[in-house]
């Protein structure tokens, strides 16, 4: 949707040509991070309010798993913690999508972070009255997710309308860095913060981030249904009829498949414990485990910072396909990684192609997608992107107690590039797409 505003900065010229100056913006941009879609107002303010809460986020993130292991000294409690909140978002989210499919989003977005703000104010009160009840953190965490998955669908719909077609990439590429940063930034420092303020007070800085959000999403236009859009309930056959729609149009469908192939097969998180207990020991098993879990998010960070160098890309099959094929790549490499430093390279690596995957699959949903359909394709994607890690979990778990987790890692990277090359063969719609 146009704005009306440039797309493209003013160039400042001599009588020459372009000034060095100029010459060099040009090429720095080549490489930097697009930031066309910041100029877009609405979206600017979308945007914005992500880089606080990123980070408040990762706070509760880690905070809840916290209360629950010291009230119960048990990890599985924290395993059935996890469990208790995926299954409301889940639902939720196939729910929210048909939501936002037949209302106005932004009065949507403005109920759910309320709501969302509302359980971290919960969160705080129970943790400073010293409740220490499981019970009340797992109803608590399933209705914070639930509130998740009603508004990250609308949210993420949101941006079509937002910035112009030639921008989506360079919008996902902006918002999944600032959420890759606060996976890296958020953990690190609820860690320095609660023995210096305490747990409670992580939840406070949560519900204080929410409060930016919500003000940023207030300041949006509205956006409801197209003209064009029929008025419909949000009920069972509208969520089915997202299902019917996204089987028909099938570069859709393979985006979906492209991401569920990489995490199921390729995610090996769940062996970290294992191998820097086991094969990088003489590391430091500390010091190993912390740089595996971190590594990705780097390099998606990474990626994200230097997202010029491909977010302006037209053929955006291709792009998910040959990201896809190397996250799988550099899994092979790190699992036939003896060196913890040779392995935290790899997994770098994978976090770059991670993050063009994840911009190019999520361009694709958004203009493959007419608007009407954008919410329940959008519900759909949420559930994916929660769903298939705790899925290769429970495979790369089975696997490496089965043959070991150097092999089980270096066989499911393998599975990634074989299974994407063989879907990308079978079925020639995604390497026809391009915008």
């Amino acid at each position: 949707m146009d704005t009306g505003e440039s797309s493209t900065a003013p160039e400042v010229t001599s009588d020459d040509g372009p000034t060095p100056e100029a010459a060099d913006r040009r090429g720095w941009r080549r490489w930097a991070m697009d930031t066309r879609p910041l100029r877009r107002p609405a979206y600017r303010r979308l945007w914005s309010s992500t880089i606080v809460t990123a980070v408040g986020s990762q706070l509760t993130a880690v905070a809840v798993p916290k209360q629950i292991y010291d009230i119960t000294g048990s990890s599985a409690w924290v395993g059935y913690a996890s469990l208790a909140g995926l299954l409301p978002m889940v639902a939720f989210a196939l729910w929210g999508g048909a939501v936002a499919d037949t209302v106005d989003r932004r009065k949507l977005l403005i109920v759910t972070n309320s709501g969302i703000a509302v359980t971290s104010v919960l969160f705080w009160l129970q943790a400073v009255s010293g409740l220490d009840s499981v019970a009340v953190l797992m109803v608590l965490l399933a209705s914070q997710q639930a509130f998740f998955g009603l508004n990250a669908p609308a949210r993420n719909a949101s941006i079509a309308r937002l910035v112009p077609a030639d921008e989506l990439a360079a919008a996902n590429a902006l918002g999944s860095t600032v959420m890759q940063t606060g996976l890296v930034a958020g953990p690190l420092l609820a860690g320095a913060l609660i023995p210096v303020i305490g747990l409670p007070e992580l939840y406070l800085i949560d519900a204080l981030a929410l409060c930016v959000t919500l003000w940023a999403v207030v300041r949006l236009p509205a956006l409801p249904p197209l003209a064009a859009s029929t008025a419909r309930r949000a009920g069972v056959r509208e969520i089915a009829e997202g299902f019917r729609y996204m089987s028909r149009h099938k570069v859709l469908l393979l985006s979906f498949l492209a991401d569920v192939i990489a995490m199921v097969f390729g995610m090996p998180r769940a062996l970290f414990p294992q191998l820097a207990a086991e094969t990088y020991a003489p590391y430091g098993e500390g010091l190993a485990l912390g740089l595996l879990f971190a590594a990705i998010p780097i390099g998606a960070v990474l990626g994200g910072l230097f997202s010029g160098t491909f977010s302006r890309a037209r053929r955006h099959g291709w792009m998910v396909i040959g990201a896809v094929v190397a996250w799988g790549a550099a899994i092979t490499g790190f699992g036939l990684s003896g060196s913890l430093w040779l392995a935290v390279v790899f997994l770098a690596a994978a976090g770059v192609a991670d993050m063009v995957s994840m911009v190019f699959r999520g361009a694709i949903l958004l203009s493959a997608a007419t608007d009407e359909m954008r919410g329940r394709m959008q519900g759909v994607f949420t559930v994916v992107v929660a769903g298939g890690p705790r899925l290769a979990d429970v495979l790369h778990g089975t696997a490496g107690a089965a043959f070991g987790p150097r092999a089980a890692v270096a066989g499911g990277g393998l599975l990634v590039v074989t299974a994407m090359v063989a879907l990308a063969t079978a079925v020639p719609a995604l390497r026809r797409y391009r915008i």
